[in-house]
């Protein structure tokens, strides 16, 4: 495995705005939407709960998740 570079400065909030744009348009999430005291309100389905992610970090380690569980669960195309 190949080790990730740290971060050298917290995530924008135009940076977490761009993958939770990419999360729904991609159809892995419902919705997502920034509220004015900077919390994302998420949704899996359409039915489903609704979750509040703190900020902007929050939004892009949901990505992260997300992203891990496709590749790990997607067969292996050789």
């Amino acid at each position: 495995m190949i080790a990730r570079p740290t971060r050298s400065s917290e995530p924008t909030v135009v940076e977490a705005g761009a993958w939770a744009d990419v999360l729904v348009r991609r159809r892995l999430l419902h919705a997502a939407v920034l509220t004015p005291s900077g919390q994302w309100l998420v949704q899996d389905q359409p039915d489903g709960p609704v979750r509040v992610l703190i900020g902007p970090a929050d939004v892009l380690a949901l990505a992260a998740t997300i992203q891990h569980h496709t590749r790990s669960t997607r067969p292996e195309s050789r």
